[in-house]
């Protein structure tokens, strides 16, 4: 069994307990991706059909890079070559998973197998219609917060019937009718928001046990990465599909549970062995990634915790330069540090793109942006998605209203771009259905729309997908639209719009109608982590939010804003600090880095317009002095150097 030999004991014990339940607990880059793919060629090894194995984690990053190591690991080991490539495991998300279910069986669902998928500024559209529907003002009542209940309800696996009878305030009441009303207009319009995705899969596999028996048979092995990242739900269709067999292995670790804000669950991992009896547990401690004194910082953060399973990563990596902590005067000073720092590491020869800047919250990085730009130095901000760019919308949308016409979401976005004379009057007429009502030249222009609407949905059943999407940008006089315009920002979104053609390529080999499928399915559930550009193409410093940092590495990484009611952040909605979750999240920071990390706080800090002293996160206390070196001229001569220095103007 060659294909194991690059398995560490632990990592190789994992890999062949392929019998019943197994929770494989993982520190923090411990090699788990590397776990689940040799563990599916164990599996096909020990006779398994590719067909029967399914593997499930969150991001489309993650899943293409698992696939692509699965099948590489597959053709590559003689053991599993004679099962051919021909049948594959199954490896996808949690989302796309759901979408693979539902559209299997729409009929059941009485869905559309042209279903749209409601992203977060169609869901919020929506949300505004239906509190408006029920006279409730979306300035007193915030679209946001009423979809946020809503989602972290669906997730929690409830209906509007069983939030209706937990109510206790009017604000609930304003969500549980918002709610109906909302569920309304996505069932008008063909539609399913991002949860739903997750929640009409269960109920699918709750009520219709011959769907659910069929799936189990289909897949009987079952892998799911990132468990400690599950919610209600999706603990529930894993339990489901897993059936009697119960031959499921989670990869978990407690340690970087970070998102209990959007309904993960810690308790999924906990209780996982009352959940599936006779479970095994098998921890992965040795971590590869990062030096000693990185790890050894950041066993000192996580072990203050005390809701975790106790494990002790650690790493036969160099001991490594210690964790340099800047305490700034302000915001600008920090940011000034960090991009000169980041300056000098690539005037040393390290590329831009080896080096990322993690933050607590958004708002951090406009001070990082400006003083990257003062000195000249390449950067690249995770935040707005490319498919959320108002142009690839726009083309999406046309798609997707040629597949399903009752899309109403798509038809306000589109039925007047480019400028074609259709205003919101009739705009409203066709959304009721009046279309018939329509006469002389308004009439002629509806008429011209919808001829393109035909003439794309006929493109999109015959020609490959990246053809489509050029016909699209032409046929509805996008493309003129912007090169008549000629401005630079027309030309940047044109070239947005190419990129988008570049992106569809990758799903040409398909049949038409699969492909066009499988392309609307990867733009509407892109994760922040997968718009990150690969290296040849933007090679750039990173800066973006240390939630968006998972799962990915950086030879140098800098922590800024380590301030009490920052980092560790104090919530604005009377919940405080949860500073188990927050600690988590700093470990989940210091773990990013491979070679280098560097801390930095800012001892006054303009927010909402008003200067704030701060004092220094409680984290730097966890760590033990001697993996830190303290920089800058204030500080030399201290004994620890970040407890009493303030500066004041």
């Amino acid at each position: 069994m060659e294909y194991l030999n690059s398995l560490n004991e632990a990592q190789r014990k994992a890999a062949c307990t392929i019998k019943g339940p197994l929770l494989v607990l993982a520190g923090a880059g411990s090699g788990k991706t590397r776990v689940i793919t040799h563990r599916i060629v164990h599996l096909i090894a020990s006779g398994v059909a590719p067909h029967n194995i399914l593997a499930v984690t969150f991001t489309n990053k993650a899943a293409a890079e698992m696939r692509e190591r699965a099948l590489k690991l597959i053709g590559g080991n003689k053991e599993t070559v004679r099962a051919g490539l021909e049948e594959k495991p199954t490896i996808t998300t949690f989302h796309s998973l759901g979408v693979r279910i539902l559209k299997e069986h729409h009929t059941t669902l009485g869905l559309p197998r042209h279903f749209t998928i409601y992203d977060r500024s169609d869901s919020l559209k929506a949300i505004k219609q239906a509190l408006e529907k029920n006279d409730f003002s979306p300035k007193q009542f915030e679209p946001r917060k009423v979809l946020g209940q809503i989602s972290r309800a669906k997730g929690d696996a409830k209906k509007p019937s069983e939030l209706g009878d937990e109510v206790n305030s009017f604000f609930a009441e304003v969500v549980v009718r918002t709610w109906q009303e909302y569920e309304d207009i996505l069932k008008k319009n063909h539609a399913l928001d991002f949860d739903d995705l997750l929640l009409k899969t269960l109920r699918l596999l709750e009520e219709y046990p011959f769907i659910t028996e069929a799936l189990q048979k289909r897949w009987r092995y079952i892998h799911i990465d990132e468990y400690q990242d599950t919610n209600r739900v999706q603990y529930e269709i894993a339990r489901l599909l897993a059936g009697k067999e119960k031959n499921i292995c989670v990869v978990a670790d407690v340690d970087q549970n970070i998102y209990s804000w959007r309904g993960a669950d810690i308790q999924n991992v906990l209780r996982f062995e009352s959940h599936f009896p006779g479970a095994q547990t098998i921890l992965l401690e040795q971590n590869y990634r990062s030096t000693q004194n990185i790890i050894a910082a950041s066993n000192d953060v996580i072990k203050k915790n005390k809701n975790r399973i106790e494990k002790n990563v650690f790493t036969k990596n160099i001991e490594g330069e210690k964790i340099t902590l800047y305490p700034a005067m302000n915001g600008s000073d920090e940011a000034e540090y960090i991009a000169l720092t980041a300056k000098e590491i690539i005037s040393k020869g390290t590329p831009p793109s080896d080096v990322a800047v993690l933050f607590r919250t958004n708002f951090q990085s406009r001070g990082l942006e400006e003083a990257f730009l003062r000195h000249s130095v390449p950067y690249q901000v995770l935040g707005t998605k490319f498919f959320e760019r108002k142009e690839v919308k726009n083309v999406l949308s046309f798609l997707r209203l040629a597949l399903n016409e009752n899309s109403a979401a798509d038809l306000t976005r589109v039925v007047n771009v480019p400028p074609r004379g259709i205003g919101k009057v009739t705009a409203l007429k066709l959304l009721e259905g009046k279309r018939e009502d329509l006469r002389g030249a308004i009439a002629e222009k509806v008429d011209r729309f919808y001829t393109i609407l035909s003439d794309i949905r006929d493109e999109a059943r015959t020609k490959k997908v990246s053809d489509t999407i050029k016909f699209i940008i032409k046929r509805t006089g996008i493309e003129t639209e912007f090169k008549k315009g000629g401005t630079e920002e027309d030309l940047m979104r044109l070239e947005n719009l190419r990129e988008l053609v570049t992106l569809a390529v990758r799903f040409d080999e398909q049949d038409p109608e699969e492909g066009v499928e499988a392309f609307l399915e990867n733009a509407a559930l892109q994760s922040d982590q997968d718009e990150i550009k690969n290296k040849e193409e933007k090679d750039a410093v990173r800066l973006m939010t240390v939630h968006a940092s998972k799962g990915l590495e950086f030879p140098y990484v800098f922590v800024s804003g380590l301030e009490e009611g920052l980092f560790p952040h104090e919530r604005l909605d009377d919940h405080g600090v949860d500073h188990e979750e927050e600690r988590r999240l700093f470990y989940v920071a210091l773990t990013r880095a491979e070679k280098k990390v560097y801390l930095t706080y800012a001892h006054m800090r303009t927010i909402f317009g008003s200067q704030k002293i701060n004092v220094p996160s409680s984290f730097l206390d966890d760590i033990e002095n001697s993996y830190i070196e303290i920089v800058g001229e204030s500080h030399k001569g201290s004994s620890s150097g970040y407890e009493t220095t303030i500066f004041l103007d």
